[in-house]
């Protein structure tokens, strides 16, 4: 495996806290951690040893065996060998070890390192999401994880291991040759000079190659999903040619990182030869000259054994140095990760609950533990410690609500409206004019900072979110579905759907026709969201989906936006049985589909500035005559 070029390396702002926590998940494994330092020690003493049997090899056996054949020698040299065997087999097998409990000590702290990331991340607000893009959260989970992984299964170890051979090392050429060893010192600096230079310049201009990566990416990217408009307007050739001008950017870059990067192998290598060349020779010089040194006169197997040393001494700092980059690459992922870790989960004060009721004959409800198909909001009061039902009929008040995403800019002004329950209450209005705001709002995916929602007479804010967001089915513009069987794509709306339950949803939303007419029905596998389906029948698997639900209250957000007229009309006739005895939220581009509605809401600059039935604000003639007059004049 070819080694890694050096590339940039991005720097945490905090690398001791996000060691500390990395090492609060491992600490798990306190058994397994402590016997891998033992095994590192175990390798590293067998590396230092067994270089140490050259010199007695060299010395004591066949020094004095050249010209003479002595077989009591010849015999005590295999049994040095042997033990030389031994320790170097004890080393492998001790760096076998730790390599292998390192990678089990890995795995499982990524295994939860991961498992507590996708926890937190569903625990967090929508907020979160609508500020952060899919592709920043997903390199989390993969570009920032494989770092730790990389660091916890090599670097730790490599780290440990080359500065106990260093300092082992170092020792045994202080024996054996303090003059050798100052030489040794000298020769480093010069490598350590060397390296320092040529990486700062590779550095440099892989920060420049990384940014022209990511703009020819993105150009290829926006070209692939503009194809239709590329050709539509002839600008194959423009096309070309910027994507050209790109790519010669990319390419200069790119020679320019690698040409540096390239040369500190080689460099490297070199100057370790012509150091051991020079200490080779100096060596010999001593060795004739019968210089002292801690061990007594230098011989040749001093001069032998030291050369090894001072291969050994250089290549646990080359990697010191590679492994160091990489745990500031790793802790610089770490803290991405725990940024997400530490990002507050989604707020939920409430404490009014979604419960199975029963109703008596004289209209009292009580609690049921059996499913009934009759649902109430089961209501502890505090102050007197009574707790209230009130059956669930999807009766929606908006009482002078103000909001907006960001501070000091909002989105609505004093919103008030009341749907009641089996009501259809449509939202029409340019774009950015809150449509979808207030559908965001009676999710609970925001909170409201002024005014009050309710939900059959209680502040939303006392019911708990997940009990709220049962009682809502939404369809939304951007289906998403995933992968599984059409069948479990709609029973996702409710888990526990049996198999007629879920056909008879597709049937109200008019699916079912073209489910029957797939390779295998309901059993039809899809996979990337869909692809294999157009975009209106997904659409169809949405609102089926929403059907199985059953909700009181149903919000639709553009959802026949992407439906042709045809098949708009088939799903109408399913929708007004869905629609029957439920609340529903309408926000559609398409006027027509919002004829029939109870009360149409018209928005601008995040006010209703007109509200009534079809009829009356046609009479009207202010915005919304305006809307759907100049509809019938575009078609």
């Amino acid at each position: 495996m070819p080694p890694r070029k050096p590339g940039p390396v991005q720097k945490p702002a905090n690398a001791g806290a996000s060691f500390k926590r990395i090492m609060k998940y491992a600490s798990e494994y306190k058994g397994h951690m402590a016997l891998v330092v033992v095994f590192i020690v175990i390798s590293s003493l067998a590396s230092v040893i067994g270089t140490s049997f050259l010199q007695i090899i060299i010395d004591d056996y066949i020094t004095p065996m050249i010209g003479n054949k002595d077989e009591v020698l010849f015999a005590k040299l295999i049994g040095t060998l042997a033990q030389m065997m031994l320790v170097y087999a004890l080393g492998a097998l001790s760096s076998y070890g730790y390599s292998r409990i390192m990678l089990t000590v890995s795995t499982k702290t990524l295994f939860n390192l991961r498992k507590d990331l996708f926890t937190h991340m569903e625990k967090l607000p929508i907020r979160y999401f609508d500020t952060h893009t899919h592709g920043d959260v997903m390199s989390r989970y993969t570009n920032d994880i494989d770092t730790i992984r990389e660091m916890l299964s090599n670097s730790i170890s490599s780290f440990i291991s080359s500065a106990i051979t260093v300092i082992g090392v170092f020792f045994m050429m202080v024996y054996y040759s303090w003059q050798l060893t100052l030489l040794v010192l000298a020769m480093l600096v010069v490598l350590l000079f060397v390296t320092g230079f040529i990486g700062s310049r590779s550095g440099k201009y892989f920060k420049e190659q990384q940014k022209k990566i990511g703009a020819v990416n993105g150009y290829i990217e926006e070209m692939i999903d503009g194809q239709k408009v590329v050709k539509v307007f002839v600008h194959e050739k423009n096309s070309k040619d910027e994507f050209e001008k790109l790519n010669d950017e990319l390419c200069e870059a790119s020679t320019n990182a690698h040409t540096f990067a390239n040369i500190m192998g080689p460099v490297n290598n070199n100057l370790a030869h012509i150091q051991y060349a020079i200490l080779a020779v100096v060596g010999c010089i001593l060795a004739i000259n019968g210089v002292s040194t801690f061990s007594g006169v230098i011989t040749v197997g001093t001069v032998v054994a030291f050369l090894q040393y001072s291969r050994n001494f250089s290549m646990p700092i080359a990697q010191v140095a590679q492994q160091f980059n990489a745990v500031l690459s790793a802790l610089a992922g770490a803290e991405r990760i725990f940024a997400v870790l530490d990002e507050q989960p989604e707020a939920d004060d409430g404490y009014v609950t979604l419960v199975n009721a029963e109703i008596a004959p004289d209209g009292t409800i009580t609690e049921s533990e059996k499913r009934t198909g009759v649902w109430a909001w089961k209501h502890p009061h505090k102050a007197d410690g009574t707790v209230t039902y009130t059956k669930v009929e999807g009766r929606v008040e908006f009482d002078d609500v103000t909001f907006g995403y960001e501070e000091n800019k909002t989105v609505l002004n004093g919103v008030s409206l009341y749907a009641k329950p089996g009501q259809k209450i449509a939202f029409v209005g340019s774009t950015g004019a809150g449509k979808t705001t207030i559908t965001n709002l009676i999710n609970r995916f925001y909170d409201v900072p002024d005014g009050k929602i309710r939900y059959d007479g209680i502040n939303i804010n006392k019911i708990k979110k997940q009990d709220l967001r049962r009682s809502l089915s939404m369809v939304l513009q951007d289906t998403h579905l995933f992968t599984g069987t059409v069948m479990d794509n709609i029973r996702y709306g409710k888990l526990d759907a049996t198999d007629e339950e879920v056909m008879a949803a597709a049937r109200l939303a008019n699916a079912d026709t073209f489910i029957r007419h797939l390779p295998e029905g309901y059993n039809t596998m899809l996979t990337s969201d869909g692809a294999n389906l157009s975009q209106g029948q997904r659409q169809l698997l949405a609102i089926a989906r929403a059907a199985v639900a059953d909700p009181p209250v149903l919000i639709l957000d553009e959802a026949t936006s992407s439906i042709d007229t045809r098949t708009e009309a088939l799903i109408e006739k399913g929708m007004d049985s869905l629609m029957k005895g439920r609340t529903v939220f309408v926000i559609a581009h398409r006027l027509s589909t919002v004829r029939n509605s109870n009360a149409i809401m018209v928005l601008e600059n995040g006010r209703i500035i007109e509200r009534g039935d079809h009829d009356k604000l046609i009479e009207e003639k202010g915005k919304y005559y305006q809307l759907y007059t100049g509809m019938f004049e575009l078609s």
